[in-house]
This record gives structure tokens, C-alpha cells and sequence, in this order.
């Protein structure tokens, strides 16, 4: 009855008189009676294969993606554009199916990959180590806080305001259960306040966390942040865009000691919400602080270039009380696609797709203050991203514009009084002159 089920019923006979049991609910007995579900699940009747995929095909037109409609919504995910080559790469058999590379000397590839990958983010962040990537860019920085607080020995992070709502979420879930203290620095005018910063950084404080560009779009002053950080022996820590690093200085010139980010923008689709790939990178005297794997480059007896697992300080290979972390793996296949895609585009490609992004993110903006119907919240230098306050709701512009084939608008009415009618909105290279005329012509025609 069902060809793609290989076993019969005779199959399950002999397997259950095998273990001991009667019928397959046996097998369930220790779970009470009262919370199993006691009928068939409500799937309906059995479609054919066919009649499946029909039902999901119809089901996906209801989503309306960045492939049908200009999308101008950034805060932590971005539309950029990926080259060709970085899908049929990663869609090879030998890298979509590795795993994590537990005997190395026979996983060369799957090790030149990350030593590629790590080589490209040292690069990229001036940083002299990086590990293979990590889950996320929120967890990535809640790791960093840990390498901060080991290495100082003190149980205090500070962390602005203006960094991502969702990674302030993330880190003080990591934090709550180790007796680590989580300080938010309050924003004023859209920056991380330097007064209230100096006033709470302490000798307790083993760091300091900064993003920029912030999750409001604007280029924080780091040089003030990271004399406070350092006077007081605190850590750096920056959450950077990669992608604004191909115009703007590098976290090393800015005097970080870690630098953390999402790395979905280096060639990875939106997906939805995932899966992307965290990015870590540090001082070389954070090494033995750093969670997951670090690979290294070497030579065979014969001579031969070769890679190994240099330094692995996590549970499974070291007792766990000495483990930096207890992250397990590392986000292969997303590593991979951003090694593909920054080996593509080079350092005139990067820089050129940054440069591209904030020119048109400051056109859409003037464009869009000039109309009078909308007002600037922030006069402060921007990256790709700005917010901008109307009488209108939120949810209103979300809704025209969708109904004219844009996406756009992120509401930050969720943040508070003050954010009220006010939307952030991103422009990154892909979108024309064509794409962000025709967004200010219909947001000037909403009433």
C-alpha cells in the first residue's frame, strides 16, 4: 500500500515478538494515557505522490518572496545578490553531504573548506584567528561574551542598546544560568550613550558589546568606546555587517578584540529565517578561548600541502570542565557558500556591492524625506539602513505596498513610545533606481 515503507507486515511481526511486545502501541505504555493523543492524526485521507506535491506547490504560491517583489526589509537579514556559481558549488554531492570532520586526515576537503573560510574572515575583520563558523550571528555573540569573561576573569558585559534586539535576547539567555551580569547601555540619538558607558564600565566589566552599523542603520563612534573598554582592561567586542567592510575601516583598526557577526549575507539566501552561519574572529591571545575548531594548514612527510585540526577546546575532546563551550559543530555548507561567494567577488566586489548599497540606501532616503510625508529619526551617518517616522501606521504602508508588489518597512512600533510610526527600511545593491522611484511613488501616494 505504501511502496516507499520497506517493511511488511510480517516484517513488523517478527521485529515486535523479537523485543517482546504484542502491537506497535506497546511500545508507548510509559507515556500516561491521558496526554496520548488516542486517534489518527488529522492528516486526512492518503494522497498519491502527485497529489502532494500539488498541495505544496499551491500552498508556496501564497508566499510572495524577493524573487517576484523588490525588498527593502532588512534588521539582520539581507536580500543581497548571490552569484550563480555559489549555488552549483555548494549543490556538489562531496560538500552538501560531509559532516563534521571526525577523522581529518581523511577529511581534507571538508578541512580546506574551513581553513578557506577562516583565512577569508581574518581577512575581512583585520583579526588574527578565526574559528569554522558558528551557528548564527546572535549566538556568536553571546559565545564572544564567554571568551571575554574567561579571559578577564570577571562576571560583567556591557552591551549598547543599539545592538539587535534579538541578539540582546539571545545573549542574556546565555548569560542567565552562569552567574554572568548583563548592563544595556541606553541609545541616545540613535548611538551607544559614552556617558552612561564610561559611568558603568568598571574593573568587574569583562566587556563590552558594540555593533556597528547598529541595528538602527547608524555608524557608531567607536573610538571614544574603545578607550572607555580598554582603560578599565575591559574586551572589545564589535557586531559588524561583513558586508560594510568593504568600505568602512576594519574592526582591527578600530582597536576590537573580538568580532562577531551574521554571515547570511555572504551568500546565503534569506531561507526564511535559515539556517545562516555566525562569524567569529579574535586577537591571537583569545586562541585558547575561542569555541568549535580552528584549522591549520601543513605538510605530509612527502611534502605534500595538508590541513589538520589544530585546536579543538570544546567537551567532546578535552575534559568538559576545561571546554571553552559546548558548541559541537560548525555551519559547513553556510561556511562554504560565503568562501565561494567572497572568493568570487574580491576585494573590488566587496567593496563595490557596499559602496552600491549605501548610495542607494541614501538616495531612497533623501528621496523619501523630500516627499515631507515622511521625517528622518536619526540625522547620523548610515550604512544601508535608516528609520523614518510618519502619522501613518506601520502596518498600513506594509500592506499598500505589498498590495503594489514591494516588500517593505520593518514597524519598530514593538520597541516602545518613542518608535511610534516609525519603520526601518534597507537598500542593498540589488535594487534599481527603477525599484526605489517606484517605492517612493507609492509610499508619497499612501494616506
Amino acid at each position: 500500500m505504501f511502496p516507499y515503507i520497506p517493511h511488511t507486515s510480517e516484517d513488523e511481526k517478527q521485529m515486535l515478538s523479537t523485543i517482546g511486545v504484542d502491537k506497535i502501541e506497546d511500545l508507548f505504555e510509559d507515556i500516561p494515557k491521558e496526554i496520548q493523543l488516542q486517534r489518527r492524526l488529522n492528516l486526512g485521507q492518503p494522497k498519491s505522490e502527485w497529489e502532494v506535491f500539488k498541495q505544496f506547490q499551491e500552498l508556496g504560491k501564497k508566499n510572495k518572496n524577493v524573487l517576484q517583489y523588490p525588498c527593502f526589509i532588512g534588521a539582520g537579514a539581507y536580500d543581497h545578490w548571490i552569484p550563480s556559481v555559489v549555488d552549483h558549488i555548494a549543490s556538489r554531492a562531496e560538500f552538501y553531504t560531509a559532516y563534521t570532520p571526525y577523522q581529518p586526515e581523511v577529511s581534507q576537503g571538508t578541512l580546506q573548506v574551513i581553513f578557506e573560510y577562516q583565512t577569508m574572515i581574518c581577512q575581512l575583520t583585520g583579526m588574527d584567528i578565526s574559528n569554522a563558523s558558528l551557528y548564527d550571528g546572535a549566538s556568536a555573540c553571546a559565545e564572544a561574551a564567554f571568551m571575554a569573561v574567561n579571559k578577564r576573569r570577571k562576571k560583567k558585559i556591557l552591551v549598547s542598546m543599539t545592538v539587535h534586539p534579538e541578539v540582546r535576547r539571545v545573549l542574556a539567555t546565555y548569560m542567565k544560568n552562569q552567574g554572568i551580569q548583563i548592563v544595556e547601555i541606553p541609545s541616545k540619538e540613535g548611538e551607544t550613550d559614552t556617558e552612561v558607558l564610561a559611568e558603568k564600565m568598571d574593573d568587574q566589566t569583562a566587556g563590552v558589546i558594540v555593533q556597528s552599523p547598529n541595528f538602527f542603520g547608524i555608524l557608531e563612534d567607536i573610538e571614544p568606546i574603545e578607550k572607555i573598554t580598554h582603560e578599565k582592561k575591559g574586551s572589545l567586542i564589535l557586531h559588524v555587517d561583513p558586508l560594510s567592510l568593504g568600505v568602512l575601516k576594519s574592526p582591527k583598526e578600530w582597536g576590537a578584540d573580538i568580532v562577531v557577526g551574521e554571515g547570511q549575507s555572504l551568500g546565503n539566501p534569506l531561507q526564511f529565517g535559515g539556517p545562516y552561519l555566525g562569524f567569529i574572529a579574535a586577537t591571537s591571545d583569545f586562541m585558547r578561548k575561542m569555541p568549535g575548531r580552528i584549522v591549520g594548514e601543513t605538510v605530509d612527510v612527502d611534502g605534500n600541502r595538508g590541513f589538520v585540526l589544530t585546536l579543538q577546546a570544546r567537551e567532546q575532546h578535552i575534559r568538559r570542565e576545561r571546554a571553552t563551550s559546548n558548541i559541537t559543530s560548525n555551519q559547513g555548507l553556510n561556511a562554504l557558500r560565503a568562501v565561494v561567494y567572497l572568493s568570487t567577488l574580491g576585494k573590488q566586489g566587496l567593496r563595490e556591492v557596499g559602496q552600491q548599497s549605501m548610495e542607494k540606501a541614501h538616495y531612497a532616503f533623501e528621496k523619501l524625506i523630500q516627499t515631507s510625508k515622511y521625517q528622518p529619526v536619526f540625522l547620523k551617518p548610515f550604512f544601508k539602513e535608516f528609520i523614518i517616522q510618519s502619522s501613518i501606521d506601520p502596518s498600513i504602508i506594509q500592506k499598500k505596498l505589498l498590495d503594489k508588489g514591494i516588500l517593505g518597512g520593518y514597524s519598530l512600533e514593538y520597541m516602545g513610545p518613542d518608535y511610534k510610526n516609525c519603520m526601518l527600511f534597507c537598500v542593498t545593491e540589488k535594487r534599481s533606481k527603477a525599484e526605489i522611484d517606484h517605492l517612493i511613488e507609492v509610499m508619497e501616494g499612501i494616506e
